[in-house]
């Protein structure tokens, strides 16, 4: 899930922390990538006719299509990709997880019933709820990257965390997932639509998060705090508790513990009967990851196994062999191919004085005190408009 809406206060308050742009914009970039979260999303968006991809004896490949070809997209972009899996969730996360599979269960029985009297619209609707990452579907993944050539590692609980801590360390220029929670784990840069399909004509957002933090007026203490009252995956939300008004109060009271003694004293807000904030808080300050410099955070990027990949994909799993052989010859290529150094690998970002820091608070402040005007004056028009009489 990640934390809700925290895109949607980032759009409107850190405009200038959101760059978008074509994913060969990230040429010669490495980068991390939530493995589990990618091969969340090719079970649910490779399919055929509103079905998983099948191979002949009946087994799920739609994990596998998107893993070779969205890999081969970014190597194809002078991407070096690391994937990281999950490993154990933490214990907070169990009520989150315990409620995920409970909605999965009711949609499977929904799907059962779609596919006995409802629409194919109906019964394409419930089959993605129905979606889940399994230990054999990451095992598969896993087997093919090491035949592609292509490094993962496995993070001692969440993988964003573990990304995270690759991209601080300068292992990696960013981490890549479509969960915002990515930010809150400390992750200086965090890419999205990285792994998705060419034909969605995506662009690839990179969202900064020095830049969210000056534009929402923040530490990062207080920004965890932020994304906690939100709603993340490890506590239940507050009733009645928006973006808008969770940014307000953590303005006000400065801290959880400041908004939770105001939730006590007022009528307006009940908290869960279980709200263990201050153990999320930990988590995100203090996740279970492998340091950097871990032996198992060594990784490099080697030659394709062409004739293991043909065995895997081709013989087992139904591939075509054309097309393995063509992806194949592509990673021999990338691997071949010195790439060219970007730039910024030469120089190391020059910190903002305060100065500096005032002048583009001004100048953010500018442009949405501006944008605020013109959405107002749009719609004291439109106000105007409907009042007219008609024909006047």
């Amino acid at each position: 899930m990640g934390i809700k809406h925290l895109f949607q206060l980032i759009e409107e308050h850190s405009p200038a922390a959101i760059k978008q742009g074509e994913i060969k914009n990230q040429f010669g970039r490495k980068v991390a990538i939530d493995a589990s979260m990618s091969i969340y999303s090719f079970l649910i968006a490779v399919r055929s006719d509103g079905q998983q991809l099948m191979s002949e004896s009946g087994e799920t490949t739609s994990h596998l299509m998107g893993m070779f070809y969205r890999t081969l997209r970014m190597v194809d972009n002078g991407i070096k990709p690391l994937f990281v899996f999950d490993g154990a969730p933490p214990k907070l996360k169990s009520g989150e997880l315990a409620k995920r599979f409970q909605r999965k269960s009711e949609a499977q029985e929904a799907h059962e019933e779609a596919k006995e009297t409802g629409t194919a619209e109906e019964v394409e609707k419930f089959s993605r709820r129905t979606v889940r990452v399994t230990r054999e579907h990451n095992a598969e993944c896993q087997k093919l990257l090491k035949l592609m050539g292509i490094p993962y590692i496995i993070a001692p609980t969440e993988a964003e965390a573990q990304c995270a801590v690759l991209a601080r360390a300068g292992k990696v220029y960013a981490a890549a997932s479509e969960d915002m929670d990515t930010l809150t784990f400390d992750a200086p840069i965090l890419l999205r639509h990285l792994t998705f399909s060419e034909q969605r004509k995506e662009p690839i957002q990179e969202i900064h998060l020095a830049q969210v933090l000056e534009g929402l007026e923040m530490e990062r203490d207080q920004f965890i705090d932020l994304c906690i009252l939100l709603g993340c995956d490890y506590l239940d939300p507050v009733k009645g508790v928006g973006p808008s008004t969770a940014l307000k109060l953590i303005r006000e009271h400065k801290t959880l513990e400041g908004v939770v003694e105001f939730f006590e004293k007022s009528n307006k807000y009940t908290l869960p009967e279980d709200w263990p904030y201050k153990d999320a808080r930990l988590l995100f300050l203090e996740p279970d990851v492998r340091p950097a410099d871990d032996p198992e955070c060594d990784f490099k990027w080697e030659a394709p196994d062409v004739e293991g990949l043909v065995e895997y994909l081709v013989k087992e799993k139904a591939f075509s062999e054309d097309r393995v052989r063509s992806g194949a010859q592509r990673l021999q290529r990338s691997t071949k191919t010195a790439q060219q150094s970007r730039l910024e690998g030469f120089f190391k970002p020059v910190q903002r004085t305060p100065e500096e820091q005032a002048a583009l608070k001004r100048k953010t402040d500018s442009k949405l005190e501006e944008a605020k005007k013109k959405k107002k004056q749009a719609a004291k028009e439109k106000k105007d408009t409907k009042a007219k009489p008609r024909g006047a």
